[in-house]
């Protein structure tokens, strides 16, 4: 819709809402016209539709504008003062509304991911992104009451951080989200902007199905990012916000992450990030130092256990472990009864650095566990190791400070450095990621389908809902003209007739409606069959539902 600069200038920061909202005190059948400030002009004029109300912005200088909103009051004019502060102090609803009503009556909520990984971000600014398990529902909760975001999952892992929005409108959902991550991250928009990566609807299932199955994961074929999308699933549960089709997303990429692994064995002979973690130091090392030079694991979670196994598997018989308790690490000794595994509690971390030669950490901090000031007076490494101390950090955000890598010999590595391990491996699995391509294009076809059979779903509430009133006003009718002497049992069995009668009229349009998407004649069918009720039944409230929508957000805050 063009609109000359003078009318923009004009009605800068104000929304259409703001010439179209009701008075209910005010109803009028006739044409009326008011001057707006300068020489533009608005004239309403009643519609023959009571469902349509026509609202004509006439520039003195120039072509008109014509807008039509839905409405479910009789034929109105409008004819108000547009009041200057009023304009400056919009709701948040009246500034949706200003933009193109037009636009979220024909535009389905999207799916859309805003995020960044290993491609595209440093790990300098994904550890500041991050954003712990334990803080997933808050997220999730802070995200839903964006004005434009409906639904919400937080995948945060220490190669990703993603956030997936069901957004009523695309362009203000990003922006939301995006000042969101900069506001509880502390870094600019402008900087997040320049390594974010948007996909929507199709594109960004497709993404999380490929991210479920290892084919965007630094080492392609991966199984841990399989558990931590579970983990997405299970945290969600009872999250208000993680709603139906956001929760069906990662129910699905469960699902097709699974069926890759089985159909292309694409897992098979994969690394782990542990498992590069582990190759790179022994890549760093001198050959002849593989069996003697002394490991030290701090953090026994999930990624720890996997270097502890590792090491087990390159030879390693001795190791120190620290962690806050010691039931982990007897877990692991318990299952890996050859090798002598040390306990050590994090009071001691400094201690048993000092006696290492290479120093994996992987712990769930937030801040750095070791630091310059930390690392400077420790005692240097013999030459049999190289003569530098090894770091290697698989945390994210990092437990070793950036600064430590500016000390003499101590060598700094955190995931991003573990490409040069990756890389070696990554020939042999090409041929199997395409197969998993084509599973994923299949499984994607049928979320998208599924996702399209829901939107008879409002449509079925809607006619079950117009029925319903229709019977109960019916119904009192009814009931008066029998008079006030029936008995309880007349009442019931009328209104049990009543409900009958509605529900095998409801019954063919109802089967009609429903369809699981797995058959795309079906769905069109049924996709026609919706549209074809709601004009009919005059079902069509799109704009009064995202009104409701918003206004509830607005009424939470």
């Amino acid at each position: 819709m063009a609109v000359s600069s003078g009318f923009a200038k004009t009605l800068s920061g104000a929304k259409m809402e703001t010439f179209l909202s009701l008075n209910s005190s005010s109803y009028c059948t006739s044409s009326v016209s008011f001057v707006l400030p300068q020489d533009m002009r608005v004239s309403c004029k009643p519609s023959r539709n009571n469902f349509r109300r026509r609202v004509s912005l006439n520039h003195k200088g120039g072509g008109g504008v014509r807008c039509e909103v839905s409405t479910a009051s009789n034929d109105v004019a409008l004819a108000a003062e547009i009041d200057p502060a009023r304009v400056s102090s919009l709701s948040a609803l009246e500034q949706l509304k200003t933009s193109a009503v037009d636009r979220y009556t024909k535009e389905r909520a999207s799916i859309v991911v805003i995020g960044l990984s290993i491609h595209t971000a440093p790990v300098e600014m994904r550890e500041k992104l991050a954003i712990p398990e334990a803080e997933w529902p808050r997220a999730i909760g802070e995200l839903c009451g964006l004005n434009h975001i409906e639904e919400a999952a937080v995948l945060s892992t220490c190669n990703r951080m993603e956030i997936y929005v069901v957004a009523l409108s695309q362009h203000r959902g990003v922006k939301e989200v995006t000042e969101w991550m900069s506001k509880t991250s502390g870094i600019p928009v402008s900087e997040i902007c320049e390594h974010r990566f948007l996909l929507y609807n199709n594109d960004a299932t497709q993404h999380l199905f490929e991210v479920s199955a290892g084919l965007d994961s630094l080492v392609l074929g991966e199984g841990q990012i399989l558990a931590q999308v579970k983990q997405v699933v299970k945290v969600g549960q009872g999250v208000v916000g993680f709603g139906r089709n956001i929760s069906g997303l990662f129910k699905h990429a469960i699902t097709v992450g699974k069926r890759v692994r089985t159909e292309t064995n694409i897992a098979a002979g994969a690394v782990s990030v542990s498992s590069a973690a582990v190759e790179l130091a022994l890549m760093k090392l001198p050959e002849s130092s593989h069996g003697s030079a002394r490991m030290l694991v701090i953090g026994a979670g999930k990624m720890g256990k996997l270097v502890i196994k590792h090491l087990v598997a390159k030879g390693c018989t001795k190791m120190v472990v620290v962690n806050r308790t010691e039931d982990r690490v007897a877990a692991i000794r318990e299952e890996l009864k050859d090798v002598e595994i040390i306990h050590k509690p994090f009071s001691d971390m400094l201690t048993c650095a000092a006696e290492a030669d290479v120093v994996f950490t992987s712990t769930s901090s937030e801040t750095p566990l070791l630091l310059r000031d930390n690392v400077k007076d420790l005692p240097p490494v013999g030459s049999e190791v190289g003569g530098s101390r090894l770091f290697v950090d698989i945390s994210v955000p990092r437990n070793v400070g950036s600064c430590v890598s500016d000390l003499e010999n101590v060598r700094v590595y955190n995931v991003d450095d573990l490409k040069e391990v990756v890389a070696a491996n990554k020939e042999d699995r090409l041929r199997k990621a395409m197969e998993a391509q084509a599973i994923i294009n299949e499984e994607s076809k049928q979320f998208e389908a599924w996702r399209d059979s829901l939107e008879t779903v409002p449509t079925i509430k809607k006619l079950r809902a117009y029925a319903e009133r229709i019977r109960v006003a019916e119904l009192e009718k009814c009931l008066s003209k029998m008079g006030d002497d029936i008995s309880k049992k007349t009442r019931r069995a009328v209104d049990d007739l009543s409900r009958g009668i509605v529900n095998k009229l409801l019954h063919g349009p109802m089967q009609h409606l429903r369809c699981d998407g797995s058959d795309s004649r079906t769905l069109s069918e049924t996709l026609e069959n919706m549209h074809a009720l709601n004009r009919m039944f005059s079902l069509e409230t799109e704009v009064a539902v995202l009104e409701q929508k918003i206004r509830a957000k607005q009424n939470q805050k």
